[in-house]
């Protein structure tokens, strides 16, 4: 029987542009270039060595997001995934995470699904809880913070690493896994990948496919928000200490002052 592998995928401003927010508080998605979450990037290297490994699987790269969200899947699949999900609806913008679990939970269950393999966090939003979330919306395990991931006998096993231990966990199948930046570099497309992807399905949705109201999502249906921005302060020259004897003395004076030490 075929393993289906789904990978969660998000297309993120770039993170070394100047990001910011609109005036409805949102992700400003149009004031720099966007990717592929690059710690996403690990999780579809992931499933990718699991399909290799499994030999009868296939994996499906998904994502939530506006039209040029289709970017961020045609990257994974050029670096090998099957297929793409796009759930795109203009009811969706503004969704915290919570209503992103409820849409992309609606969505796997509806594309069909063994293991579910995620990123650690965004890139953008940076909160980590999705795995978790989907995993009990789906009503699956979750097994999260991954540095290793392997399938066998119906059961996924990773490794999780910590400050003074090395985890080893296993969960039944199917199961909703995250991975970190410590589970191996993400392979880079190649020529040919690049030009299979552009023949490979991309489906979309939207929340009508998905029989999901919009109020329950958007600014409206989201049980978080920002309320205040503070920009990120312009970088400084920095403080240059020259030795001429007492640099040692003015150093500690500086570290001090900064409540370094």
């Amino acid at each position: 029987m075929s393993l289906k592998i789904v990978v969660l995928v998000k297309y993120v401003p770039d993170a070394t542009g100047d990001r910011r927010f609109t005036e409805d508080m949102t992700t400003d998605r149009d004031a720099v270039d966007g990717i592929l979450s690059e710690l996403d990037e690990y999780a579809v290297e992931q499933a990718l060595q699991v399909c290799e490994a499994h030999g009868d699987a296939e994996v499906t790269v998904m994502t939530m997001g506006p039209d040029d969200a289709k970017d961020a899947l045609r990257k994974a699949l050029s670096m090998g995934a099957d297929r793409a999900v796009h759930v795109d609806d203009e009811d969706i913008r503004g969704t915290d995470v919570i209503g992103t679990s409820a849409v992309l939970s609606a969505a796997v269950e509806r594309a069909g699904f063994d293991l579910v393999v995620c990123g650690m966090a965004s890139t953008d939003g940076g909160m980590g809880v999705l795995p978790a979330l989907l995993a009990e919306r789906l009503g699956v395990p979750q097994v999260t913070l991954l540095s290793e991931v392997t399938v066998d006998d119906g059961l996924v096993n990773g490794l999780r690493d910590g400050d003074t231990v090395t985890e080893r966990l296993q969960a039944a199948l199917p199961a909703v896994v995250s991975v970190t930046d410590r589970s191996g570099e993400a392979r880079y497309p190649s020529f040919k990948g690049i030009m299979a992807a552009k023949k490979k399905p991309v489906e979309c949705l939207d929340l009508d496919d998905l029989e999901i109201a919009a109020a329950t999502v958007g600014p409206a249906g989201s049980l978080t928000a920002v309320e205040t921005v503070t920009a990120r302060p312009p970088r400084t020259a920095g403080t240059v200490i020259k030795d001429d004897g007492d640099g040692g003395g003015r150093l500690a004076e500086f570290l001090a002052s900064q409540k370094f030490i």
